[in-house]
């Protein structure tokens, strides 16, 4: 049904409604916003009264999208959208089920780049280049502006294609009391102690002191009780994505290299060219070396010791939202998806003032780390297309897509959920007089050191398949059921038999696994040596370095604040 010029008419009325209302403040002026909302009603007219369903995990910024976006979407261009939102695990299997069936389940999925080495390989999520140029360039909008995105390496395969266009981006970080850190005699008992000031801890071997300190030492701050660490522990799908989100890498697991480590990445698994050809240490990989079983060992001492005796039994999402209670002292996996939320007015951890009385900072290194390597993870939910989605309702969706992380709403929408997408955004005079009320977000997204945060990269053939046996292992070890060398043993394992099946199955092209044959430890130990690589480093004889901590102040001092120049 075509869009008479009527409707067309109609549509751009709730658009300037929509501006006024709703779309402020923007990157572009009015007359700018309004323009590129006229490309969208003009574009639109094919799809008008054509139903079409997306999907995406449950944070701020999509329910953001689902309630309001989604409404203004379907107002201005008569095209009948439903933004669906469910667990991050159901996104997983229902694109999983999709690309096996070929069922068209949903016509767009905001689903994270970890998938892209998934997708470049299985070939059945539309290159965007391709689309772009071909098939949608009648509904790719001219102010998309794709190098505005900072998460395009993120979503860009080795075949140097874009397959997602990033929707929203956070990382994890370290989050800690900077109202308690700063008190005088917290910070003498600490000196006294330790040797050392108290302040964000570079190394695992500070933070295992404060965690230690706050607990046993501290023990309670006006009156509440306090601990020195927070996660969760749960056996659930989630307790997955709390390692595979970089916890090995951020032990020291894995090889130096941005955004993955080469030969051997964060999940401990080694690349030839773009093949992968093992996980266990026995086939050169690093799952089970004694970098990842040290970050397991360290990762369930602090659970036991440190944190409040409810989080072994809490998921991800139960978690999250225990700092905001008052009585955690720093926690070192805490996602900047949480920020939203953690700093509205009234909350224990909120001055009177709106400002924040925590303090993000970039993440301490376990003791296997070396400079060059990765610090962190970043998580980059994208827009993906699938070939099943029948082409008609793929430009639909696609025009959402590009809807909600255009320029006319971006910068509102950074704003409700604060997970920046677009350089421009971030440099908004708007961000800058917002900065003093999000305890270091915005000076993080601004300094060169957020390139270290990186999602899972194009090494990981199937994540669908290989991110679950993650939870399943680890949570054997979360139980006290197998020790930590036993657990990363059978993670290990597991690993490479999927590898294995990929690989007999060759239906990954050039790119599918191709497995190393299984020799021993200490073979791959000195082929690393030889070669000058760090993975599989051999076990350390002191996992515990004296504890090393940065000034907070003085860290914020060293970001730049220039806006990078645009070639």
């Amino acid at each position: 049904m075509a869009l008479g010029t009527g409707a067309a008419l109609a549509g751009m009325e709730e658009a300037r409604r929509w501006i006024d209302s709703e779309f402020q403040p923007s990157t572009l002026s009015k007359d700018e916003q309004l323009k590129e909302m006229e490309w969208f009603v003009n574009a639109a007219k094919p799809f008008a009264g054509m139903e079409i369903n997306v999907v995406s995990e449950t944070i701020t910024t999509h329910e953001y999208e689902a309630r309001t976006l989604a409404k203004a979407f379907s107002e201005i261009t008569g095209i009948k959208l439903t933004h669906d939102l469910i667990q991050e695990g159901d996104v997983v299997e229902k694109i999983q089920t999709q690309m096996q069936s070929g069922r068209n389940i949903y016509d767009a999925w905001v689903n994270d780049s970890d998938l892209i080495g998934t997708h470049f390989r299985y070939k059945q999520a539309v290159a965007l280049d391709d689309w772009m140029a071909g098939e949608g360039k009648d509904v790719t909008s001219p102010t998309l502006d794709i190098n505005d995105f900072i998460g395009k390496s993120f979503t860009t395969a080795p075949d140097g294609k874009m397959y997602q266009l990033p929707d929203q981006q956070f990382a994890n970080v370290y989050w800690f009391r900077y109202d308690w850190f700063q008190r005088p005699d917290i910070k003498e008992k600490f000196k006294a102690k330790y040797g050392y000031d108290l302040g964000v801890p570079v190394n695992w071997s500070a933070y295992e002191d404060i965690a230690e300190f706050f607990t046993n030492d501290v023990k309670e701050v006006d009156g509440v009780k306090v601990y020195g660490h927070m996660d969760y522990g749960k056996k659930d799908p989630s307790l997955g994505w709390r390692f595979t989100d970089a916890w090995l890498s951020m032990a020291g697991n894995g090889d130096k290299g941005i955004p993955n480590g080469l030969p051997v990445d964060e999940w401990g698994i080694r690349m030839e060219g773009c093949r992968p050809v093992g996980s266990s240490i026995e086939r050169g990989g690093d799952t089970n070396g004694p970098a990842a079983v040290y970050s397991i060992t360290k990762y369930l001492d602090w659970l036991k010791k440190y944190a409040p005796p409810q989080a072994a039994g809490m998921t991800f999402s139960e978690s999250g939202p225990v700092p905001a209670q008052g009585n955690i002292a720093q926690q070192m996996f805490w996602y900047t998806a949480f920020t939203a939320d953690m700093v509205k007015p009234g909350l224990p951890v909120v001055n009177a003032d709106n400002t924040p009385k925590w303090r993000m900072a970039p993440s301490p290194k376990g003791a296997y780390w070396k400079e060059g390597m990765k610090l962190g993870y970043q998580d980059a939910g994208s827009w993906t297309l699938l070939k099943s989605t029948p082409v008609e309702r793929r430009k639909a969706a696609w025009l959402y897509a590009q809807f909600v992380t255009s320029k006319t709403v971006s910068l509102k929408k950074s704003h409700v959920g604060l997970t920046f997408i677009r350089e421009s955004d971030i440099w908004h005079q708007s961000m800058t007089d917002r900065a003093p009320q999000l305890g270091g977000l915005v000076e993080f997204y601004r300094s060169p050191a957020r390139v270290q945060w990186t999602p899972t990269g194009n090494n990981i053939p199937d994540y669908p398949k290989l991110a679950q046996l993650w939870w399943q292992n680890i949570g054997d070890a979360a139980s006290g059921a197998k020790t930590p060398q036993q657990a990363m043993d059978s993670l290990a394992a597991a690993q490479d038999d999927v590898l294995t099946r990929l690989e007999r199955a060759n239906v990954q092209g050039e790119c599918g696994p191709k497995m190393n044959p299984k020799t021993s430890a200490e073979e791959w130990f000195k082929k690393a040596e030889a070669a000058g690589t760090i993975a599989p480093q051999r076990k350390l004889a002191n996992e515990k370095p004296k504890g090393e901590t940065v000034d907070y102040d003085t860290l914020i001092k060293s970001w730049p604040a220039n806006p990078p120049k645009r070639s």
